[in-house]
């Protein structure tokens, strides 16, 4: 689904400065760093009480990017073949370009929110249900009044399902994302003190999470929780519950026993009356809760229980993607053998290309399986891949799988160095893989293709104490700070002592993509 720059001017009720009012629009920018194909991109200029869009402006137009959306127009006729749109407020903007591309899909869509989990819910659920359904889902950790609607914009027309999560630390925020996202099915995770400071009590904070879920279909929560089951009987929202239980047998999905055991936990259930159980490989009361709150989504989208069961046993944990670590022979490895999807594809490639730019000397390799559940005819599917590598600045490409191998002619035309393998033990088997020194690597594929055990061949062996650091946690701390902050107030961040041993590099990067002002 297309759109031309003087569509989007009447789409956003903007003023347009149009040069060339039939220029396609493919793909939404908010953060410069981020640009990958200029052709295409619209750049959005926000400006946040941390920084300002429009700065970026001249370093886009020379990088190629020609569609713009603003808020001033200073200085603007320098750019002579440019495309302006100029709104009141960017973020509105954005936000109202793609409720308006949402409103043209009639599929199930599922809207995940609640304190923690939110992510874990989302791609387990898609491992359920990615057989069944062509899927599009929010990347990584994208739930924001900027993430969300750049996660509903990778809607397709060859989508039968969508799976987007909604995160919120302010009252209000949930009603603009609940015109983006615009859920069928909801999924309410927990409430938990996660950003309780700007709310008044944790019902409060409740309530407006529930707001996403004010036009569902259906609304699945644990009704155990007396805040959950308070707040939505008090709300009197229009959607029917799946509302399990482990307490009371008469919700429609009763969960019967929970057996933990040396090797995971068996959960036993009766949904409608039918009695089945499945198994995941973790312990951990809130891993268990995920589970249950992924199976009534998976019932509720008729995927039958013993394909539940089947994937269930399969499920690994989310913080295993785009994880980084040393490989041998001065190699860098990245790990994303979760799934394979073009647009989990381009957010990985983008994380690459950033982690691996202080290190020009290692050459870029990618590592990638078959791309199932496309919906796409491999030849369009492949040269969209072949696009992204290219724009990335891929040097060694190594495809994997007997859809990738069919396309190899394609992928030699671009010049890049290319290797193909029918599998992953022929890959393992090879030179190719063998012969491996001073690149950055990213390897990306499915769990089918057991690409843990490229990654295991390839890292670094080291017997030593390891301390892991969660960024996400110091994202969390600073935006915490943030918040008490005024809105002009500048942020200096000191990165002393290799981070008190955190790791002065990638706690200084993480300080970086967040913005601050100083390091």
């Amino acid at each position: 689904m297309l759109y031309t720059i003087g569509q989007i001017t009447g789409i956003i009720n903007g003023k347009g400065l149009l040069g060339a009012p039939d220029n396609t629009i493919t793909r939404l920018l908010t953060d410069s760093r981020s640009l990958s194909f200029p052709e295409g991109t619209l750049f959005f200029a926000l400006k946040t009480r941390h920084g300002d869009g429009h700065r970026y402006i001249g370093e886009l137009y020379r990088r190629g990017v020609r569609d713009f959306v603003v808020t001033e127009t200073d200085n603007i006729e320098e750019f002579k073949d440019a495309n302006f749109i100029v709104v009141e407020e960017s973020n509105a903007a954005l936000q109202a370009l793609v409720a308006h591309h949402r409103a043209q899909f009639g599929i199930p869509v599922v809207g995940i929110t609640g304190s923690d989990g939110k992510t874990i819910v989302k791609e387990w659920l898609y491992h359920l249900v990615t057989d069944n359904y062509n899927a599009a889902r929010s990347p990584r950790s994208y739930n924001s009044q900027i993430g969300v609607p750049l996660s509903v914009w990778q809607l397709r027309e060859e989508n039968t399902l969508g799976i987007f999560e909604a995160g919120i630390s302010c009252p209000h925020e949930m009603e603009r994302l609940q015109k983006i996202i615009r859920p069928t099915i909801g999924i309410i995770t927990n409430i938990s003190n996660a950003h309780q400071e700007n709310f008044s009590s944790a019902e409060e904070k409740c309530r407006e999470k529930l707001q996403l879920f004010k036009d569902c279909d259906v609304i699945i929560y644990n009704a155990d929780s007396h805040i959950l089951s308070s707040t939505i009987e008090s709300m009197l929202l229009p959607a029917k519950e799946i509302a399990w239980s482990q307490e009371d047998p008469e919700r429609p999905l009763y969960i019967e026993s929970i057996e933990k055991d040396a090797q995971g936990t068996t959960i036993r259930y009766q949904y409608l009356t039918i009695h089945n159980s499945y198994r995941i490989p973790f312990f951990d009361d809130a891993s268990i809760e995920d589970s249950i709150n992924c199976l009534a989504a998976a019932l509720y989208l008729m995927v039958p229980p013993p394909i539940i069961a089947e994937r269930m046993e399969q499920l690994e944990p989310i913080a295993m993607r785009l994880e980084v670590k040393e490989g041998k022979r001065g190699c860098m490895i990245i790990n994303d053998s979760y799934n394979a999807d073009t647009a989990s594809l381009d957010i990985a490639l983008d994380f690459m290309e950033r982690r691996s730019s202080t290190m020009p000397a290692l050459k870029r390799t990618l590592i990638l399986a078959d791309i199932k559940q496309s919906g796409e005819e491999a030849h369009a599917l492949y040269s969209r891949v072949l696009d992204c590598i290219v724009k990335r600045n891929i040097g060694k490409f190594i495809g994997v799988g007997k859809d990738i191998c069919s396309q190899a002619t394609l992928f030699a035309a671009s010049g890049i160095e290319c290797h193909f393998f029918a599998g992953t033990e022929e890959l393992l088997a090879s030179r190719t893989i063998k012969d491996i020194s001073n690149e950055y690597i990213l390897i990306k594929g499915s769990r089918s293709f057991h690409f843990e055990d490229v990654t295991e061949l390839l890292e670094k062996k080291v017997h030593q104490t390891i301390l892991e650091v969660n960024l996400s946690a110091l994202r969390d701390n600073l935006n915490r700070y943030r918040n008490t902050l005024g809105a002009d107030t500048r942020t200096v961040c000191m990165v002393k002592a290799d981070a008190y041993g955190a790791g002065a590099l990638e706690v200084g990067r993480t300080l970086q993509e967040c913005s601050v002002d100083y390091l």
